[in-house]
């Protein structure tokens, strides 16, 4: 029988790469795309959300973001480049570091916050966190936004605001701001490294693992550490205030100068793009 009236046959063997990408690639979109209809679903043109990183380390600054998206500018390109976007702790840091630009590029505004090793253990961490949270919020956000904060709200902030659970796997302006705390964060954790490279800090970037937590016990704590952390690996050093205390001043000094946090944001962009970078408090 000739003619074409016969069914083609299914294709055989494994997908190719671009097929078997496809489905990855789609889901990436829909994610991308619920994070911004959760946005838009405030009916405001700015929204502007905040978020850290570095709350739950042994070692290192708090890092605080904030990113203003203009749901009315902000276009098929922009949406395009930030199809990735999504809670960045379940990014990879390749990942994170190629979605950083696309988030600079794309926002309304960006803005940093900091809050050094010594400011923690002065004021608290809880108290540190929701202060570089607010000044983020008070930076970046326009009269008219619609501000969201990421899992609890900001006592301290006059600016009216929604605290969203989980909101960096909710809302764009909020995930936009965690891959800023977070890529701005390593970047100098890779920094200092180079001062105190005994401790592994281009690794686990401060984080309590099972290789931190043994070259404290083994070396002690570097001025890098946050004294105030109630950490098992500091129960085994029985180490008490007096000891913390000799830690060298000047030391503290270098650390603070290893990197200005702005240069993380300012090489990506104009500074002129950029809302002002709040400091160290």
């Amino acid at each position: 029988m000739t003619g074409s009236s016969e069914k083609p046959s299914p294709p055989t063997g494994p997908p190719t790469g671009s097929e078997s990408s496809k489905p990855a690639r789609k889901q990436k979109r829909r994610t991308a795309a619920r994070l911004f209809r959760f946005d838009r679903s405030f009916g405001s043109r700015f929204v502007a959300g905040v978020d850290e990183a570095g709350r739950g380390s042994l070692a290192g600054p708090l890092v605080a973001a904030g990113v203003c998206i203009d749901l009315e500018r902000i276009g098929r390109r922009e949406r395009r480049a930030l199809a990735r976007l999504d809670d960045s702790k379940q990014k990879s840091k390749e990942e994170r570091e190629e979605l950083y630009p696309h988030v600079i590029r794309a926002a309304a505004g960006v803005t940093v916050a900091v809050r050094s090793v010594r400011a923690i253990d002065r004021n608290g961490l809880h108290v540190s966190n929701l202060a570089a949270l607010t000044d983020c919020m008070r930076a970046v956000a326009p009269e008219e936004a619609t501000c969201l904060v990421d899992g609890f709200r900001l006592p301290g902030c006059e600016r009216e605001h929604t605290a969203v659970v989980d909101g960096d796997a909710r809302s764009a302006a909020i995930a936009a701001a965690s891959v800023i705390a977070k890529v701005t964060r390593d970047r100098y954790m890779h920094r200092v490294h180079a001062l105190y490279p005994d401790w592994g800090f281009d690794e686990h970037v401060g984080y309590s693992t099972p290789e931190h937590r043994e070259a404290i016990v083994e070396r002690g704590i570097c001025p890098l550490h946050r004294r105030s952390f109630a950490s098992i690996a500091y129960t085994q050093l029985a180490l008490g205030e007096e000891e913390a205390d000799q830690l060298d001043e000047a030391a503290l000094e270098r650390v603070a100068e290893v990197i200005d946090i702005r240069e993380a944001i300012r090489a990506e962009a104009d500074p002129d793009d950029i809302e002002a970078i709040a400091g160290d408090g």
